[in-house]
Parts: structure tokens; C-alpha cells; sequence
């Protein structure tokens, strides 16, 4: 088969349309569309379903895509290897974190990275979503939990803390709470249940305080520890939240300090086959000097 036809059989298969492919590709839409003729002519079936909306994949098509999926990430895998070897801290690097996390601690801090080895192109994917490190997705990742995988390199940051926090605004309109008791006469900020979350047990706020998710109307539900944090400032309710988030801004207040949900480990991810990055390695230590200034 011809790479090249496979190649852009892949772009329209994960666009979904002939004329997305081509402004990823830059060929127009009746180059691709002769394209992917041609590769099907070749292998005797059709690979796409063609209707008004835009493009399906055929069970056949389905196939190759899976195939086509794992080729390029392998290629994406060996073109990060290749580039390994030079040891000096230059070239991309994508690196994934949770939102929150992201925005609140990382952010800040990036411009000193740039200033040091301005020769490394930085790209920092936001994302609640697990990338897959090992094909690629992104070079290294920045999560809130252990990695499983025996392929992946995991080094332990620091721990987050976490506690019970209100504005003084709002503790002083609406009192604070003494006792886990008097949590269900407050409004509450939390997930809602079943999102996304960058940490285990979101929700640990609403099971300390034996409240009914469906029924209480004192309860503010979001998927975003940004947001939540954003709603605590702006005096809407009681949450929990990363300590080192609590201390950068004097108007928030802990309450209930006895009461403390479980740390979270932070860990830097990466593959066994890039452990000789420099440019990973140069990150990796980059954040181990940052979280020893950092008091979580």
C-alpha cells in the first residue's frame, strides 16, 4: 500500500471530511477525494460511507484506521527517539497537566523555564483527560496519581494538601461552620458525581457532610477546580481546595481544620524509551527545584 495515500486516508479519517483533511494536508477537496478513490480502487473496498453531513467509516475503513493510528504514533515515538540524542536541551516539548493545576501553579512559573533554555519550544496541553504518553500524545505528563503502566516513569513531586475553605466575606454574612453537621445549613461547592477529575474522591466534601446530591438546593455542582476556586472567592459557598491555592489569597479562610480530605501525590510522567531526553530531563529537574520553593 502507498504510504502517502494511507497518510491521508488518516487525516480524513479523523476529520471526518474531505475539506478538512486538505487544510490539514494543504491539497484541496478534490485531491483528497481522487486520493482516497484511488486507495480504495487498489484495496477492492470502500472505506468511507459519503452522505450530506460528511464522512462514516466503513467496517473496512474502521480497520485500516486502527492500523494507519498505530503507524503514526509509532512514527511519532521514533521521530522523539531520533531527536533524544542530542544532548543539548532544545527542541519541542509537549507536556500535559490537569486545568487547575495548570493554571493555578504551573503557569506562573513557566517563564522562568523559558528564560533558562530558551532554545526548548514549550507546548502545555490543559487537559482532563489522561494522554497517552507512551504513543506520544504528549512528551510528558504532569497527574495527580501513580502511573500503572510498567512502561512509564513516574517521579514524585510533592504531595498536595487539601482543606475545608470559605471567603471571610462569606463566613462573615453566613457564619462558620462548628461542627460537619452544621455543613448541610451551608452552601456547598463541589463536582458534580461521575465527572472527570483530575483528583480521587471529588466529592469528598458532600460525603463528609452526608448531604443529598439530587435534593439539596444549598449545593453548587461544577467540574472545574478553577471555577470552584473562582466561586469560593467570589463568597458562593463553603469547598475544598489545594492548600498551596488557600495560602496566595488572604481573603480565603480554612474552617473545620481537623477535618482534612486525603493528599494527593504529584508525579512527573514519562516513557521508559525517552528516558534520555534531555530535553524531558531538563523539565523534570526544572520542577523538582520549583516544588522545593512550593509549600503545598
Amino acid at each position: 500500500m502507498d504510504w502517502d495515500k494511507l497518510r491521508i486516508f488518516h487525516k480524513v479519517a479523523r476529520a471526518g471530511s474531505f475539506t478538512s483533511a486538505g487544510d490539514a494536508l494543504n491539497l484541496s477537496q478534490s485531491a483528497v477525494s481522487r486520493q482516497i478513490s484511488t486507495l480504495e480502487q487498489s484495496l477492492g473496498v470502500s472505506l468511507f460511507h459519503r452522505h450530506a453531513r460528511g464522512l462514516l467509516l466503513t467496517e473496512q475503513g474502521e480497520i485500516l484506521q486502527k492500523a494507519t493510528e498505530d503507524i503514526a504514533n509509532k512514527i511519532r515515538l521514533i521521530e522523539g527517539q531520533l531527536s533524544d540524542t542530542s544532548q543539548l536541551p532544545e527542541g519541542p516539548l509537549i507536556v500535559t497537566i490537569s486545568d487547575f493545576l495548570g493554571t493555578t501553579w504551573l503557569a506562573p512559573r513557566l517563564q522562568g523555564f523559558r528564560e533558562l533554555y530558551p532554545d526548548i519550544q514549550l507546548t502545555v496541553l490543559f487537559d482532563e483527560r489522561v494522554l497517552n504518553v507512551g504513543m506520544r500524545e504528549a512528551d510528558a505528563a504532569i497527574r495527580l496519581q501513580k502511573p500503572k503502566q510498567s512502561e512509564l516513569i513516574g517521579r514524585l513531586l510533592s504531595t498536595i494538601n487539601f482543606h475545608i475553605c470559605a471567603s471571610k466575606t462569606y463566613f462573615k454574612k453566613y457564619g462558620k461552620p462548628k461542627t460537619v453537621e452544621d455543613l448541610k445549613s451551608h452552601s456547598l461547592i463541589a463536582f458534580p458525581s461521575g465527572a472527570i477529575s483530575p483528583i480521587p474522591e471529588p466529592d469528598w466534601l458532600l460525603t463528609l457532610a452526608n448531604v443529598d446530591r439530587t435534593k439539596d438546593r444549598n449545593i453548587l455542582l461544577m467540574n472545574s477546580m478553577y471555577a470552584i476556586s473562582k466561586s469560593v472567592q467570589s463568597h458562593a459557598g463553603i469547598a475544598v481546595l489545594p492548600d498551596y491555592m488557600i495560602r496566595t489569597n488572604p481573603e480565603i479562610e480554612i474552617v473545620l481544620p481537623e477535618f482534612q480530605r486525603p493528599p494527593v501525590e504529584m508525579h512527573f510522567i514519562y516513557s521508559e524509551e525517552r528516558r534520555n531526553s534531555k530535553r524531558i530531563n531538563t523539565f523534570r529537574d526544572f520542577l523538582l527545584k520549583t516544588v522545593d520553593s512550593t509549600p503545598f
